[in-house]
């Protein structure tokens, strides 16, 4: 059963199909995918499979996504979650994005440290990694607030839209938590 995680502002739940517009709302805004690693979608096939992507993950014990919803607010604003989980090795890398029409607004903070608490308190994580476009400075003043460690530069690490950028590695390990 997937897991429901509540902030006092916040529903963090699974993503469904009906999520599809929503998805391809956040994921075809150029401003949401400067960071993240790929293009903005251009049809709504795309989102539809980003959808199965992570129901499948999840699946498989590979990662997993929640959909951001602001309480008594119907659709999600965004999503957060764990990739490259391995179990084994205790660790797993968090991402997260918001539609701009929600920056600012103390939204991610709060996803992000529920996400954290559940991925030490409950996947029984060591570490918590991330990997951040050395541009992302609001993405790089959050993890850093929120208690994670810069652990160096990763030379052309992400490519997108033809170009190849750097990342900051950040880490949070339980014993810091």
């Amino acid at each position: 059963m997937f897991p429901i995680l509540e902030t006092e502002r916040l529903i963090l739940r699974e993503i469904t199909v009906d999520d599809t517009p929503a998805i391809f709302d956040l994921f075809s805004n150029n401003d949401v995918t400067r960071y993240y690693g790929m293009d903005s979608f251009t049809t709504t096939n795309q989102a539809k499979q980003l959808v199965e992507v992570f129901a499948k993950n999840y699946k498989e014990n590979r990662g997993i996504r929640w959909g951001i919803e602001v309480k008594h607010h119907e659709g999600i604003v965004g999503t957060i979650g764990f990739n490259a989980w391995h179990q084994k090795h205790k660790r797993a890398e968090i991402g997260y994005e918001l539609h701009p029409n929600n920056w600012g607004k103390g939204y991610a903070r709060e996803a992000v440290s529920k996400v954290i608490e559940y991925g030490f308190n409950f996947l029984d994580l060591e570490r918590i990694g991330a990997i951040v476009y050395l541009e992302n400075e609001a993405s790089s003043t959050l993890l850093t607030k929120l208690g994670f460690e810069k652990e160096g530069i990763l030379k052309k690490y992400m490519y997108q839209s033809g170009t190849s950028y750097d990342t900051t590695s950040f880490s949070l390990l339980k014993n810091r938590f």
